[in-house]
C-alpha cells in the first residue's frame, strides 16, 4: 500500500491551524464569537464524517470488529482529556483558579497532544482508503484545529504562563499532528484498525467536547450552524457522486 504524501502536506496545514489559534491568543484579545462558530460548524461536520463516512468504511474493512476499535478510540480520548485531567473544556476560556496547578496544566497539554497525534493518524488513514475520505477527514480535523490551538494557549495564559509559552504549546500540538501522519508510513498496513480508532476519536470530539459547548449558547443561531456542518458533508458527498 503506497503512502499518500498529500496527507503529509495537509497534516502541515492542520498543524499551521493549531499554531494560528495559539498565536491569536498570544498576541492579545480574540473575539470569542468567531471561535464559537468554528466549534459549531466543526462539530456538525465531524459528527457526520465519523458516522456517515468513517464508520461505514471501517465496517467494510474489518466487519463488526470496527465497532470495538471505534469504542477504543472514543474511550482513549476520554481517558486523556477527562480521567487524567480533573477539569477540561474544549474550545473555551478556562478559569484561572481551575488550571493554576502546573501538573494539571501539563496533563491537559499532554491530553491535547494525544488528540492532535490521532488527528494526524486520521488524515493519513483516510487517504489510505480513498482521496474522498481523506479530504473529508482533513476538513473535519481542520475545522477544530484553530479552536484547539486557542484552547491550549488559553490554558497556558490562564495558568500564569507568558505569551511565548502559550504559543509554544500550540506548536507542540502542530508537531504532534504531523507526527501522527508520519507514524502511518511504517504502519499503513494497519489502516483497517486505525480508521475505526480515528472514527471513535472524531465522534468523541464532536459529541462530547464540541456539541456541549454549542448547547451552552442561548438562542438557535449557534445550533443551526451545527446543521450547516452536517449539510456541508452531505453536499460534498453529492458533488462527489456527480
Amino acid at each position: 500500500m503506497q503512502f499518500p504524501w498529500i496527507s503529509l502536506a495537509l497534516g502541515l496545514v492542520a498543524a499551521a491551524a493549531n499554531i494560528a489559534g495559539g498565536w491569536a491568543v498570544a498576541r492579545g484579545p480574540w473575539p470569542p464569537t468567531v471561535l464559537r462558530y468554528f466549534v459549531a460548524l466543526g462539530s456538525g461536520f465531524m459528527l457526520a464524517a465519523s458516522l456517515l463516512e468513517m464508520l461505514p468504511e471501517s465496517y467494510a474493512l474489518v466487519g463488526d470488529v470496527a465497532a470495538v476499535w471505534m469504542l477504543v478510540g472514543y474511550l482513549l480520548i476520554h481517558f486523556f482529556e477527562h480521567t487524567l485531567s480533573a477539569h477540561f473544556h474544549f474550545g473555551e476560556e478556562v478559569h484561572p483558579e481551575e488550571v493554576a496547578d502546573a501538573r494539571r496544566t501539563q496533563t491537559v497539554l499532554f491530553g491535547l497532544m494525544i488528540h492532535a497525534f490521532v488527528d494526524g493518524v486520521s488524515i493519513a488513514s483516510g487517504f489510505l482508503i480513498s482521496d474522498f475520505l481523506g479530504w473529508v477527514v482533513f476538513l473535519a480535523v481542520f475545522l477544530h484545529k484553530m479552536p484547539e490551538g486557542f484552547t491550549v494557549s488559553s490554558i497556558m495564559i490562564a495558568s500564569g504562563q507568558g505569551p511565548r509559552t502559550a504559543l509554544l504549546a500550540s506548536v507542540l500540538l502542530g508537531i504532534s499532528t504531523v507526527a501522527g501522519v508520519l507514524v502511518m508510513f511504517p504502519f499503513r498496513s494497519q489502516v483497517p484498525y486505525t480508521l475505526p480508532l480515528s472514527a471513535g476519536v472524531t465522534l468523541y470530539v464532536a459529541a462530547s467536547d464540541l456539541i456541549p459547548e454549542v448547547n451552552r449558547e442561548p438562542g438557535i443561531r449557534m445550533a443551526m450552524v451545527v446543521f450547516i456542518g452536517v449539510l456541508l458533508l452531505l453536499g460534498l458527498e453529492w458533488l462527489f457522486t456527480l
